[in-house]
């Protein structure tokens, strides 16, 4: 699985330093106050669970699930694959996101939230990739500005693989030639 990288963008110090600022920013900002961390599924999990390591205060989690993606491409059309279980009403929500690349995802997702009128809503992801905007998002809490490029690791994935890295990482060109017309989420 190493051997498909061609390049480490950020290692795993790197990315538990920023996990520990991040969680010292959330902490802070929702001290004396109920939160909500909705986690976007699938992606999202290692980011949230390194989080709830380091978040020092009482909190309660959600998760929800949308995809737009076929391979390295997003479809542009968002669709919900899993909800909330609990109702958003009046809660203060957080949610915790991998990588806001066009923007499509978390601004459906933040359209639908916000009908069920929630107390607030934020944004925390890691990855912020500004350059492939398209959906004014306004992230809150974002780890690191990454360049337009296709990355996995860190919950990340091609095809369903490389999530599990402990890093982020590109994929060398040979591995997407390999793999090629096979779905991804």
């Amino acid at each position: 699985m190493n051997d498909d990288i061609a390049e480490i963008i950020f290692s795993e110090e790197q990315i538990q330093k920023k996990v520990r600022e991040l969680a010292g920013k959330i902490s802070n900002d929702y001290r004396n106050k109920q939160l909500t961390i909705v986690s976007v599924l699938k992606g999202g999990i290692p980011f949230l669970s390194d989080l709830l390591k380091h978040i020092d205060i009482p909190l309660s989690i959600d998760f929800i699930a949308a995809a737009s993606y076929k391979n390295t491409e997003s479809s542009g059309i968002v669709r919900f694959i899993m909800d909330l279980r609990e109702p958003a009403e009046n809660k203060n929500l957080l949610i915790v996101e991998d990588i806001v690349d066009t923007g499509r995802t978390l601004d459906y997702i933040c359209k639908n939230l916000k009908t069920r009128k929630p107390k607030s809503l934020k944004i925390c992801a890691l990855l912020d990739k500004s350059s492939r905007r398209i959906k004014n998002i306004k992230i809150d809490y974002f780890g690191f500005e990454i360049p337009d490029k296709f990355v996995v690791g860190y919950g990340m994935d091609y095809n369903e693989l490389y999530r599990n890295l402990p890093y982020i990482g590109i994929l060398k060109s040979k591995v997407f030639r390999q793999k090629k017309g096979v779905n991804c989420s």
